[in-house]
């Protein structure tokens, strides 16, 4: 008879969202309840799929709780799986460290909790598996907890519940660091490990997987998350399904501007790459950010008019339909063509302007003149600008070599255009 368990880890409950909130029509509602209601769709789908058991491998929480909702809700959602017959072993990692919550309550009886102190085994017997964890009691646990996990039981299948950054995740912190083969040593068939928010697996001497977050919070945690969906069969060989179950996707969309001459063109050019966002798994939202990038005919065109060019993508999310797609950031990393025949020829004070910027960075006289005229300016700035001209915080930090170097290309771009 064939086990079947979900392993999800990183939900990080009440976690906010981080990139939309500055923005006038981000979906305030969806970002605040996010994290919950994407494990809520977990809990939906461990009862529909009838599933022996639910494996929590760290960061449930994303750090104490600001009051006790956080934990009530999680008990109203395992009172759904204990209601259903589905224990929960949950084991907790850095962010949900025992020294970490100041908070807590007493959890339905179907939730199983791994010891901090060392590591435990849970046997069901029902079903022949043995579960083997120990739980973060600091955040920052830099010891190899899985070198301490207890043999494999013999003739049962063995799961290994780690919070661990493995080996080669320089992203995250390195905590419970270990080898795969340090795992693969231990004899269990199968290890669910939480911490990493990418999707990984690996098959050896056993299955290991990071299931990856259940739902992303900002836009470097982009495209589809969710669980795994664990089927044993009665050999012990194991097959994994990602389950997608986020319920506000990010997105980086790249437009390629080496075909398009205007900024018309690069808008009707985002708007098809947009609509085909929404091909697979059209009824999730995403919230995006479109990058225009290449060496273009458009760049001069499109020198200075970042602002322009956001409303001219909100056109196109609006009429595609704005309940399904949200604006994270508009990036302008386009660069001119070679030069052209005209730019070639230039005489005169086009080729004066050119030579009098290429030695601007050099000019002390002119960098502390322009530093004076926009030091007021970007003082007075309000702070949603920032996000819209990166070039804003350059002048703040007082970075006006690079600004010069940055703007040069596009200027004479746009006047070779002009003439």
């Amino acid at each position: 008879m064939a086990i079947r368990f979900i392993h999800a880890a990183d939900i990080h409950l009440d976690s906010p969202l981080h990139g939309l909130s500055a923005y006038p029509d981000a979906p305030a509602a969806q970002l605040r309840g996010a994290t919950r209601d994407a494990f809520s769709l977990l809990v939906d789908y461990a009862i529909d799929e009838a599933v022996d058991f639910v494996v929590l491998a760290g960061d449930l929480y994303d750090g104490t709780w600001r009051d006790y909702n956080t934990g009530i809700y999680f008990c109203k959602e395992m009172g759904r799986l204990k209601r259903a017959s589905i224990p929960v072993y949950l084991l907790y990692g850095n962010h949900d460290a025992e020294s970490e919550m100041t908070r807590k309550l007493e959890l339905p009886e179907n939730v199983h909790c791994f010891p901090t102190h060392k590591p435990e085994t849970f046997a069901l017997e029902g079903i022949s598996v043995a579960l083997h964890g120990q739980s973060f009691k600091q955040p920052a646990v830099t010891e190899n907890l899985a070198a301490n996990y207890p043999p494999a039981v013999p003739g049962v299948f063995n799961i290994g519940v780690l919070h661990t950054a493995l080996e080669g995740y320089a992203a995250h912190a390195s905590y419970a660091p270990c080898t795969l083969d340090e795992l693969y040593a231990r004899g269990y068939q199968y290890w669910a490990l939480g911490h990493v928010h990418e999707f990984a697996q690996w098959t050896g001497q056993s299955v290991v997987v990071f299931p990856g977050n259940l739902q992303g919070r900002s836009i470097k945690e982009c495209s589809r998350r969710g669980a795994v969906l664990v089927t044993v069969n009665d050999d012990h060989h194991v097959n994994i399904e990602r389950v997608f179950i986020d319920v506000l996707r990010w997105e980086r969309v790249v437009v390629d501007a080496r075909s398009l001459e205007s900024i018309g063109d690069v808008s009707r050019a985002t708007g098809r790459e947009l609509q085909a966002l929404l091909d697979i798994d059209g009824h999730v939202p995403r919230a995006v950010r479109v990058t225009i990038d290449g060496p273009t005919r458009a760049h001069g065109q499109l020198f200075g008019l970042e602002s322009q060019l956001r409303s001219e993508v909100l056109a196109q999310i609006s009429a595609i339909g704005s309940d399904r797609l949200w604006l994270e950031k508009v990036c302008l990393t386009t660069t001119p063509l070679l030069e052209t025949a005209h730019s070639d020829k230039a005489v005169g004070a086009f080729a004066d302007l050119k030579k009098i910027l290429s030695g601007a960075t050099d000019d002390e006289d002119f960098l502390r003149n322009l530093q004076s005229e926009l030091s007021i300016f970007v003082a007075k700035a309000p702070m949603e600008l920032f996000d819209l001209m990166p070039e804003l915080e350059q002048i703040r930090q007082g970075n006006f070599a690079a600004l010069v170097d940055g703007l040069t290309p596009g200027l004479l771009a746009l006047i070779s255009e002009k003439g």
